[in-house]
């Protein structure tokens, strides 16, 4: 029998003691390498494959928020007739009859009402009537439109937009028959500009004059219509005996929201170009072009820097049934509440279009110059609030104003062009 090999011995001179079962284990009991069982290692430290990872390997998985991680994708609207009407510009019509209403120096009314109604559908049909005639263009530029991607079929589009012409136009004539021959002449140069004019230079003078008419249409239905419950200050012609001083009062009105109307046309003209190009991009000089309009209109609004009006646009007094307002007088400075509104609302116009305008000029990509378009749409919200200031009206401004946060609510689900 032999006898064992001694031990090493430690540094003391005592030999290190023997080696037992427990200091073969690992941190937790295990043998080493149990511990990397579960993760594709075998008892002894030899790898084995996981039970689920076919050809040995580990089936990855991606962490959240890792470039792996599939993006969910965004749900359409529940509906697709918000985009096709174009729901997020909808916020920019009220303001023209209002505008009309402020020019006149007179409270909106029911004809004013019936105006802010009419607009409305007429603005929607307009864009309903748009995405029909574009149907064939879209599907190559745009193929995720409502018309293009089949979510609403080309009948359906121009029925809407027929209808809703119908109730403009039913809805104007209920504020009176100037109200109605003005809406008649926006209905024709709507569908003049989709059917026919959208793709020739004439295009932003169409659109122009579009809003310049929505304008006129709100001062003509405010001039009309009497207020509830009091004499009629502008009586209808089947009404007097003389048509004459009638004509004479809407004449005065009219010229009264010329200037206003005609602010708002050029603004409009200016995005109209800018927006010729928002599906190719391209183009720097639309939006310098749009740029220098819009702070030209600006200055125009603001009331500190604008020239005084000439005394034949604004009627001197109330209109009454014997006097209509003919009689100029000297023009006045504007009410202390007005200036500083007026100021403040033309400011944050040209903030809302100025700074999309100039990233468009530097870089005239599709996704840039729609943006630009976009900011230009809802910058005539302030717009129309600086010039009903600017005309002696800061509560209809301050009511415009209330649908500036609405309007770029909704362009964050449907956008505005």
């Amino acid at each position: 029998m032999t006898n064992p090999a001694p031990r090493p011995l430690g540094r003391r001179g005592r030999p290190y003691p023997a080696p037992t079962p427990a200091r073969l284990l690992g941190r937790r009991g295990r043998p080493p390498g149990a511990e990397r069982a579960g993760k594709g290692a075998a008892p002894g430290g030899a790898e084995h494959p996981a039970p689920d990872a076919p050809g040995g390997a580990e089936p990855l998985r991606p962490r959240p928020g890792s470039a792996t991680t599939p993006t969910p994708t965004p749900h359409p609207h529940p509906s697709p007739w918000p985009e096709l009407l174009r729901l997020s510009a909808l916020p920019t019509a009220p303001g023209d009859a209002l505008l009309g209403a402020a020019a006149l120096a007179t409270r909106p009314h029911r004809g004013t009402a019936s105006a802010v109604a009419a607009s409305l559908c007429l603005y929607a049909a307009g864009m309903a009537l748009n995405d029909w005639a574009d149907r064939e263009e879209d599907a190559v530029d745009r193929p995720h439109r409502p018309i293009p991607s089949g979510r609403i079929s080309p009948a359906a589009a121009l029925t809407a937009s027929c209808a809703l012409t119908a109730a403009g136009l039913t809805l104007a004539g209920r504020a009176g028959r100037p109200a109605l021959a003005v809406a008649t002449a926006l209905t024709a140069t709507i569908w003049a500009y989709d059917l026919k004019l959208k793709h020739t230079p004439a295009a932003p003078a169409a659109m122009a004059a579009a809003r310049a008419l929505d304008v006129l249409m709100g001062a003509a239905a405010t001039v009309t219509t009497p207020h509830p419950g009091r004499a009629p200050a502008h009586p209808s012609p089947a009404r007097t005996a003389s048509p004459a001083p009638f004509r004479t009062a809407l004449l005065t009105a009219l010229r009264a929201a010329l200037p206003s109307a005609a602010l708002l046309g050029a603004h409009t003209y200016a995005v109209t170009e800018v927006s010729r190009h928002e599906a190719q991009g391209g183009s720097t000089g639309a939006p310098l072009a749009a740029l220098a309009v819009s702070t030209a209109v600006a200055a125009a609004t603001t009331p500190a820097l604008r020239p005084a009006l000439p005394p034949t646009l604004r009627p001197s007094t109330r209109p009454t049934h014997h006097a209509p307002p003919v009689r100029p007088t000297a023009p006045t400075s504007p009410a202390p509440l007005t200036t500083p509104a007026a100021t403040a609302f033309a400011t944050s116009y040209f903030r809302t279009t100025a700074k999309p305008l100039l990233h468009a000029a530097l870089n005239p990509s599709p996704p840039l110059t729609q943006r630009a378009v976009g900011g230009g749409i809802r910058a005539m919200i302030p717009l129309q609030a600086a010039l009903a200031a600017r005309s002696g009206a800061p509560g209809t401004a301050a009511a415009l104003m209330l649908l500036a946060p609405l309007a770029r609510r909704l362009a964050r689900k449907v956008s505005p062009t």
